[in-house]
């Protein structure tokens, strides 16, 4: 007999060995020696008060023995000589559609602008130490795509919209650590992320997928509202059947081409602003009640903040905590950062972007000439502000925290994990007022909410601006773009996931719809 239970312990009992076998013989009302094995299936923190408790939801197995299969089995087959599927881009929404491709007995054949996940790492070294950006290869484009050098957070509330334990259980069929089936917020790891890619590209390779990477695509052959081929940068062409298109949201060259070729897309909101860093040990005395360092037992502090000021919503996004700040621009002459953290988050720094929701319909009104790319200049032009601002390389302008509050210049600036360097600049009074005023607010708010999170020890950095597409491209109730058949928008890109995990699960969804128009 099974029985799966609730159990709450202690900081105190947590360090005693078979707590656990204890705990659950207690809740159940029975001796421990009718307990055969104990299976846990998800535990979590609980930091709200001052005595700290781990949550754990547990199995507990009565005269049984423990069933060691997975709850998924992947059948892949080969799929060699069997009938393609093209796939354009191979971030998580590419990768999962390939592995469900092959699961489904068809071809996938990837065309991946960027390079493989090793040979990357030198295109990212060029960005963080000479400032160079490779417009293929960077920390959004190559092998894997932006969730591949990032924190690989796995928690998506898009529970809807697919199997997220299929998900998971396909990452740790390629490599992933089982923690992320029990964690109540799983990570994975931007150490850890790089092998588990590779691993997948062997799968999709070794059972008849093709992948082809540094292979650019820059137009498609489109007859009678039907996509028919697909042209590469190369000057090839291919003839396609189905077109999965999971470019990412940083693909701009993509959404111009479809604007330019009068295929439907639509402005999308979307949210900018800046990446906040602290001092772990800051964080982690907030968040646990702490004085000096926090206990042995306990991961680097997260935090998750949302305050509503002057009807939009400025929140925390993709929080990092023990992680690094990484410049995450696509192009020379502009300035993006983003988050990172290690498998173990043991960066002595927490950093989180804090973003304002920039509404499509109501913040645009200067960018109405570019039509439905609005949004994608909008961006654009904060990140040639932040360029500018930061001295016109990947230098980014940044502020004390508290002077960016009172709206003054930072005369010198905290130490800070962002390796291209950080510069001071005025960003109170640079950014768009309705982004900088608001984001003004929201940290006077956070403090109130978090205390001692409003403190000089924290820099902003600017610009956090790739939260999302800010375009979408549309499709039917069968994942089908309504005016081209056979094309079928995908993962983050599209406007369709926004993460790891949803992405993925899109991708196996589209991978599916594809195949039924074949």
């Amino acid at each position: 007999m099974i029985q799966e239970i609730q159990l709450r312990i202690n900081l105190t009992e947590e360090r005693k060995e078979d707590i656990l076998l204890y705990k659950s013989a207690v809740a159940l009302g029975i001796d421990k020696n009718e307990i055969s094995a104990i299976k846990v299936l998800r535990k979590s923190i609980d930091a709200r008060k001052k005595e700290i408790f781990f949550n754990y939801k547990v199995a507990v197995y009565l005269n049984e023995d423990i069933s060691e299969n997975p709850a998924y089995a992947f059948d892949y087959k080969d799929v060699s000589k069997s009938k393609e599927v093209h796939i354009i881009g191979f971030g998580p929404a590419g990768m999962f559609a390939a592995l469900r491709c092959i699961e489904l007995g068809f071809k996938p054949v990837v065309l991946e602008r960027g390079k493989k996940v090793q040979e990357r790492r030198r295109d990212i070294k060029a960005i963080n130490q000479d400032h160079i950006v490779n417009e293929n290869s960077n920390y959004c484009f190559g092998e894997g795509g932006a969730g591949t050098y990032s924190d690989g957070k796995l928690y998506t509330r898009s529970l809807k919209r697919g199997d997220v334990r299929r998900i998971f259980e396909n990452l740790v069929f390629h490599g992933a650590t089982e923690q992320i089936l029990i964690d109540a917020h799983p990570h994975i790891g931007t150490n850890k992320l790089p092998k588990i890619v590779e691993n997948i590209r062997e799968t999709i390779l070794n059972f008849g997928g093709e992948i082809h990477f540094e292979t650019r695509v820059t137009d498609f052959v489109i007859k009678n509202n039907e996509i028919k081929a697909i042209q590469l940068q190369n000057g090839n062409e291919m003839t396609v059947n189905s077109v999965i298109l999971a470019t990412g949201h940083s693909a701009r060259d993509v959404y111009e081409l479809l604007y330019k070729k009068e295929i439907s897309i639509k402005a999308k909101s979307f949210a900018m602003g800046v990446r906040v860093e602290h001092p772990q040990e800051i964080i982690d005395q907030i968040q646990y009640h702490c004085s000096g360092e926090r206990d042995e037992l306990l991961p680097a502090a997260a935090y998750s903040l949302v305050q509503q000021i002057n009807e939009r919503g400025v929140y925390s996004f993709c929080m990092c905590p023990g992680g690094f700040i990484v410049p995450a621009a696509t192009a020379n002459g502009e300035v993006v950062v983003n988050g990172m953290s290690p498998s173990k988050r043991n960066n002595k720094f927490a950093n989180s972007g804090i973003v304002v929701e920039i509404n499509a319909e109501r913040d645009l009104s200067k960018y109405e000439k570019f039509g439905p790319l609005k949004g994608l200049e909008y961006q654009k032009d904060l990140e040639k502000l932040a360029f500018l601002a930061g001295g016109r390389t990947q230098t980014a302008p940044a502020q004390r925290l508290t002077d960016f509050v009172e709206g003054k210049l930072s005369t010198n600036l905290n130490d800070c994990s962002y390796q291209p360097g950080l510069k001071s600049a005025p960003l109170h009074s640079l950014l768009p007022k309705n982004i900088g005023s608001r984001l003004r607010k929201g940290f006077d708010a956070f403090g109130k909410k978090m205390h001692g999170y409003y403190t000089n020890e924290a820099n902003i950095v600017g610009v956090e601006s790739r939260t999302s597409s800010p375009v979408n491209i549309p499709r039917k109730d069968d994942l089908e773009h309504p005016q081209i058949k056979g094309l079928f928008p995908c993962g983050e890109g599209g406007g369709y996931a926004g993460g790891i995990v949803s992405a993925a699960m899109d991708g196996e969804r589209c991978a599916e719809a594809a195949i039924l128009k074949l």
